[in-house]
């Protein structure tokens, strides 16, 4: 009875720094590279087209880099997106730049409300994944804090490798 206690305890402790080691690494990403986040130059299309070879994970980093009180970020619903309405935000970030942690899966949708902006092309949507990020992808940087979250998981599969070793 007591070994079975152990080995679900050293199960306990390796999904636990799996978790760990699933959130180590992200990437913080330009929303839309040198152009930044303003009404784009091609229009409803270019954020889309900025999206397309990027995949996005929980703990990667949106920074939309803009002049305050020239845009703002908005995060909305998918039906606030889709009508650029602005009226009932879930965040508003008005002062430039801003960094954006992506911190659950699914879909993000972004908005500048500034009049005419959103319907000129100035919208974002990411679809957002789980899973583990061994490198940063190419077009994105290793996050602020991947130098800190490198130390965290190594010290982490050391308490992990311990555990396995003393309780199995």
């Amino acid at each position: 009875m007591a070994m079975k206690i152990m080995s679900m305890a050293a199960l306990v402790a390796v999904v636990l720094a799996s978790t760990v080691l699933q959130t180590t690494y992200g990437a913080s990403y330009t929303v839309g590279d040198t152009t930044g986040w303003t009404v784009p130059p091609g229009g409803d299309e270019f954020y889309d087209n900025w999206t397309k070879n990027k995949t996005f994970f929980v703990g990667d980093i949106l920074d939309f880099i803009f002049a305050t009180g020239a845009h703002n970020v908005e995060e909305v619903t998918e039906a606030a997106y889709d009508t650029c309405n602005g009226t009932n935000p879930i965040a508003t970030h008005s002062s430039g730049p801003v960094s954006i942690t992506l911190n659950r899966t699914g879909e993000f949708y972004f908005i500048c409300s500034v009049p005419g902006h959103c319907t000129g092309g100035q919208k974002l949507s990411v679809d957002v994944r789980n899973g583990p990020r061994s490198a940063p992808t190419p077009g994105s940087s290793p996050n602020r804090s991947s130098s800190a979250s490198s130390l965290v998981a190594a010290v982490s599969l050391a308490i992990m490798s311990a555990a396995l070793v003393l309780f199995c």
